[in-house]
């Protein structure tokens, strides 16, 4: 027996002992968590370096955690959880407005920000927000070497909002939760590579000062909790979609990706079946259908969550301040299994060569590393898997593998904020696709979406995507699938697909009844000692821009549209980067900044719709193309100019496109036309110039992936003349 202790960053003492136990319990504690508040989570998967097989549960759990809204608040569940209590409202009530304290509870409400405070894009996950109040918690009981003691449970698709402002068009009901989270004080570990299970049992106690009415200590006293109500079988089951519905959503969505409102979206839709014992749906689930994140949740209040999700959301590791480790792995591109290795074979040959689902995948990673490169330190995002397959029970999917290093000041929670939700099942640009979603769908998302995991007191996380997952309320399992959506989409082939991913949780229910890190290269710091202002057009790709920008040297503030004019005159940059964006240059007034900045001389530099704005406000004519090209590569052909000088072999280099809207040699006014591709059959302007005004742009995306290496090289270019013009 493992027997020790330590004192949180919160003054409070944790006595912890582990004990062997038959990896058998697990069995056990999931007939109980049927009954009671509790969670089990185990992965069925084994990819080297990105996912190994593990068994975790907990019953009981000694305080709830539960967000509505901007209100957030813990209960205690026996007088374990009423020990604890006053140390956890200590923290709440720093962040809000106490709406209730008892001694069961306490409830406070997060103010929505003060509107005169200004926050860049690189301090967003530090705006006011119901996780302001669960970051303090975590700080409580913080201790480094804690391995298991942390927050379980789910996160509601609707937090996002905090982060990102979106109108919520879809009706509500206020009594639905955002997060439910447990705080176990015994958990069940099962190493299964190792074959190692330990029952780890916790005692807490507090300093005389957060003494409350039920003690300073939890020892001897008993771990159980009342039991939720019983799961009843339904009456009857909501009908399932009809048939065109979700071919019709592809449809709409195709005309915002021709206007470029959109690269693509991830719809989705529910699916329904009964479901009498979410224990018996678990078990059979995990044997029929092993995922790397399978969960099993009793969130009280009659609901239950059970999935099998393929894809990781956000983990987190390593010690914090100490160069944590930020990994996803987006899923996209998707394959039905054949009938044997061979037909799996072919089908993995045929989903490698399909550039629509290649597109797919290119963007989600895109997203993805802008995702990190807000929070991550310069430099250290990269794609250490591309395209790797992985087997699922009915489906075959490609899967990237993003990794960089946390900033030291940020943690965990802020590298949680930034990726909220995976563009792998909202789209991209993420705030428009996001909006797209909540115009069209018939109902809030509740959990789908979300994710599930733990936020760990060591300062880690580790928290899968809410997908292939059954809500189950009142005796019913509500099935939620979607599938990625882009111009060259089928609308019948992708509502077909939406059915194959639903159909192992449908089916299951119908049968009831990592690599170390390495340095990134080192980079020329030609921006060193620059200001650089980038201005956020709603894009889901300028903090990879922004990134690129840092690499060099520079220091960039991010600030998106709209912003007051005097903000130029206090920052006085050195560059103005205009960033890509869906829509047109006309929905961002971007000839009004345009305007402010030639009136006080500032260099610019323009990426695609930056470029587009400038061909428009010189009194040039912008085109749209009959195909867009998103997440595509075209061959760029250099013509002139500093800012593309050198690259590429014979003057031609690959570069990634994300557009709908161009302009074409003849309709450009005031710039030199310094590159084209004639990928469409005619040419098409890629790169302007105009050295005495200081202006340049590229309308292809040098943040992009498949841009590569030329990407850095035309951020450090850009620099490099907008200091010798200086």
């Amino acid at each position: 027996m493992d027997d020790n202790s330590y004192t949180t960053s919160g003054g409070i003492t944790v006595h912890r002992t582990a004990v062997p136990c038959d990896p058998r319990a697990l069995a056990d504690l999931t007939v109980n968590v049927e009954q009671r508040r509790g969670g089990v989570l185990s992965s069925g998967m084994e990819y080297p370096g990105r996912y190994s097989r593990w068994h975790l549960g907990y019953v009981d759990p000694c305080l709830e955690v539960v967000a509505r809204g901007r209100t957030i608040g813990a209960t205690a569940l026996n007088d374990r959880g009423r020990v604890l209590l006053p140390a956890v409202a200590r923290a709440l009530t720093a962040h809000g407005a106490v709406v209730e304290h008892t001694d069961d509870t306490v409830a406070v409400t997060v103010p929505e920000p003060d509107p005169t405070e200004f926050f860049t894009e690189e301090e967003r996950s530090r705006r006011p927000s119901v996780f302001s109040a669960l970051r303090a918690l975590v700080g409580v009981f913080f201790h480094a070497e804690e391995p298991h003691l942390g927050l379980y449970g789910a996160f509601g698709y609707d937090l996002a909002f905090q982060f990102e402002p979106i109108e919520q068009v879809l009706p509500r009901d206020p009594e639905d939760r955002d997060l439910v989270l447990h705080l176990p004080d015994e958990i069940i570990v099962h190493d299964r590579k190792r074959e190692i299970c330990q029952r780890y049992s916790y005692d807490f106690t507090l300093p005389e000062e957060l003494r409350g009415p039920a003690g300073a200590t939890t020892r001897g006293l008993p771990r159980r909790t009342e039991p939720t109500p019983p799961v009843t079988p339904a009456a009857e089951v909501p009908p399932q979609p009809e048939p065109g519905s979700y071919a019709r959503i592809v449809a709409e969505a195709k005309e915002r990706f021709r206007r470029g409102d959109l690269f693509e979206v991830v719809p989705s839709h529910r699916l329904y079946a009964p479901c009498a014992s979410p224990a018996r749906f678990y078990e059979r689930l995990r044997e029929r259908n092993p995922a790397p994140y399978e969960f099993f949740l009793n969130l009280g209040e009659g609901e239950y969550l059970v999935g099998a999700s393929p894809e990781m959301f956000v983990r987190v590791t390593g010690r914090p301040g100490e160069g944590q480790r930020v990994e996803t792995c987006p899923i996209s591109g998707t394959i039905k299994r054949g009938a044997d290795a061979v037909g799996d074979a072919e089908n993995i040959k045929e989903l490698l060569s399909s550039a629509k689902e290649e597109s797919e995948l290119t963007m989600c990673t895109d997203v993805d590393r802008n995702d990190k490169s807000r929070v991550c330190v310069p430099g250290s995002v990269r794609v250490i898997g591309r395209r790797q397959i992985e087997m699922y029970s009915r489906l075959i999917h490609t899967v990237d593998h993003i990794e960089g290093i946390l900033r030291p000041e940020l943690d965990a929670i802020d590298a949680f904020l930034t990726h909220m939700w995976a563009v792998t099942v909202t789209g991209a640009p993420k705030t428009w696709a996001m909006r797209f979603i909540e115009q069209h769908e018939s109902s809030p998302r509740r959990w789908y979406g979300g994710a599930v995991g733990v936020i760990n007191f060591d300062g880690s996380m580790n928290t899968g995507l809410t997908l292939r997952t059954a809500h189950i309320r009142d005796g019913v399992a509500t099935v939620r699938a979607g599938a990625t959506l882009l111009y060259d989409s089928d609308p019948e082939a992708e509502e077909r697909e939406t059915f194959l991913k639903a159909r192992a949780l449908l089916e299951t229910l119908t049968d009831e009844g990592e690599e170390t890190s390495k340095a990134a290269p080192a980079v020329e710091q030609v921006g060193a000692g620059m200001r650089v202002l980038l201005v956020d057009h709603e894009d889901s790709f300028v903090n990879t821009l922004a990134d690129y920008v840092r690499r060099h040297g520079a220091e960039v503030t991010t600030v998106r549209y709209g912003f007051d004019p005097s903000l130029l005159d206090q920052m006085r940059p050195d560059l103005v980067v205009l960033s890509p964006g869906p829509g047109l240059p006309a929905d961002f007034a971007m000839s009004a900044l345009l305007k402010e900045l030639d009136a006080r001389g500032l260099p610019v530099f323009g990426v695609c719709l930056g470029l587009q704005a400038m061909v428009e406000y010189a009194g040039g004519e912008l085109l749209t193309l009959d195909t867009p090209v998103h997440g595509k590569p075209g061959r760029v052909r250099v013509t002139g100019g500093a800012l593309l000088a050198g690259l590429g072999e014979d003057g031609e280099f690959t570069a990634a496109r994300y557009h709908s809207v161009y302009a074409t040699p003849d309709r450009v006014k005031g710039f030199e036309v310094t590159a084209v591709t004639e990928d469409d059959g005619f040419p098409v302007v890629m790169a302007i110039e105009n050295a005495e005004a200081r202006r340049w742009a590229v309308q292809f995306h040098p943040e992009s992936i498949l841009t590569g290496r030329v990407g850095e090289q035309i951020v450090a270019n850009v620099l490099r003349l907008a200091r010798e013009s200086s």
